[in-house]
């Protein structure tokens, strides 16, 4: 079978770009953001789901605790129906890049085009490499087993010449040599930071570069749910944002009151550090809204004692009214229990011209709803950098019409040629998202 692979793949992606450009296909400005859907309707569930509607909640639109009963609702993951496949908006298409594979986590592409894909329940990362004319990987290699429940994937130096690949397991941090175009591990691992915050809770520790190099940013989600940290030493140097030298030197707590931190990543245009975030439980359908949001260096964002600003938890109510006022309220407020996973900058060249610098994160989809919500990609416009608290029903579809769940994405990335990948460990797949205007 003859295989094209990523590079000419890119030559075509540029061609169609510019031929959209000159054929007046695009916007003549740098936002498709229209016909926002606000107030208590832009709460929402897999039902009122679609691509490109657009969602804006605030501050202001949350209901009291307790406004409808906390309930736990999980998936139980079906085999996807003969008849169902993702959905994306007018003019983009998704098609199966890879099936079969043990539980794809966080994905992430190196400065060579290759998919980093970390496998977490099997304690391995997977690279991919290209696509054939069927759309499927030139190659697939392992390139590093015996990890220990491993999320996050960074390459350093930053740049096109990395000398090392970083790998987050739960409880610490490693690295291997890596030059671009390695396969599998040249070296063994050598462990840079030896102890992450642990044991029960949130597992997954993602992990970032600073634009400069000097800064490891390291995620690390909380042990509980709403546990006071003052009575539960559990929670020492979680839900935090913790900043380490690139020898693994702690240095401080960047950030904090950062419930679950899942995906972290830099904006390559100003160098400001994002996250996206699993909020609390069990306070009714509509609260806490998950979100994504810039991060304020020694910023607070109120887990556990306050959420969105001021609204104490009653939980915890009466505790640390010091912090009142004090707390960073969200860029972006997302579906409450969308639970929010993996998130990347788009910088490729295929989608249309708006798109460059938005965000797009994975939604890992519900438990804690009495309907379903989530189970899709978003994406959040930037301006400038800056969001503006829309967010965009991207690609959708996991989830049949009777609400069994059959995909549950996880995360995101842009391949060479500008298509964004999307994980998903519900089919144990990776879909490929690319655009064809038609």
């Amino acid at each position: 079978m003859r295989q094209i692979g990523w590079t000419a793949l890119l030559s075509v992606a540029a061609f169609s770009t510019v031929w959209m450009i000159r054929g007046a296909a695009l916007s003549p400005d740098d936002s498709d953001v229209k016909d926002v859907i606000t107030g208590t309707a832009a709460f929402d569930d897999y039902r009122t789901e679609k691509p490109g509607l657009f969602r804006r909640i605030t501050v202001a639109d949350l209901p009291k605790p307790y406004a409808t009963e906390g309930v736990s609702n999980g998936p139980s993951v079906v085999p996807r129906p003969a008849d169902a496949w993702p959905q994306a908006p007018e003019g983009f298409k998704v098609e199966l890049y890879a099936d079969q594979l043990a539980s794809p986590r966080e994905i992430r592409t190196a400065p060579n085009g290759d998919l980093f894909v970390a496998e977490s329940y099997a304690g391995q990362v997977d690279v991919f490499r290209g696509m054939t004319k069927d759309g499927k990987p030139e190659q697939k290699s392992t390139f590093a087993r015996g990890l220990h429940n491993n999320f996050g994937i960074a390459f350093y130096p930053l740049g096109k010449d990395p000398q090392w690949v970083y790998i987050a397991n739960t409880n610490s941090v490693v690295r291997f040599p890596y030059h671009n175009g390695d396969l599998t591990a040249t070296g063994s691992p050598e462990t840079i930071v030896e102890k992450l915050p642990s044991g029960g809770g949130h597992w997954t520790r993602d992990l970032a570069f600073s634009p400069d190099g000097s800064k490891l940013f390291v995620s690390v989600g909380s042990a509980s749910n709403v546990d006071d940290p003052d009575t539960h030493p559990n929670e020492f140097h979680r839900a935090d944002i913790l900043e380490y030298t690139p020898k693994g030197e702690f240095v401080r707590v960047y950030a904090w009151g950062i419930r679950n931190p899942v995906g972290i990543a830099v904006n390559p245009h100003t160098g400001q550090l994002w996250c996206s975030v699993n909020e609390r439980d069990m306070l009714g359908d509509n609260l806490v809204p998950d979100y994504i949001t810039s991060v304020k260096e020694g910023g607070f964002y109120g887990w556990p004692w306050y959420y969105m600003g001021d609204h104490q938890d009653p939980r915890l109510a009466g505790t640390h009214p010091e912090l009142k006022g004090k707390v960073t309220v969200p860029d972006v407020l997302l579906q409450p229990h969308n639970a929010s996973l993996e998130m990347t900058f788009y910088e490729g060249n295929q989608f249309p011209k708006q798109y460059r610098g938005d965000i797009f994160a994975a939604e890992h989809g519900s438990w804690n709803k009495a309907v379903r919500a989530g189970y899709e990609v978003v994406r959040v416009p930037l301006n400038g950098g800056k969001a503006k608290g829309e967010y965009e029903d991207f690609v959708t579809g996991f989830v049949t019409p009777n609400g069994d769940v059959w995909g549950r994405p996880v995360g995101v990335a842009v391949a060479p040629d500008g298509s964004l990948m999307v994980t998903d460990d519900g089919s144990k797949s990776i879909w490929r998202v690319s655009y064809t205007g038609k």
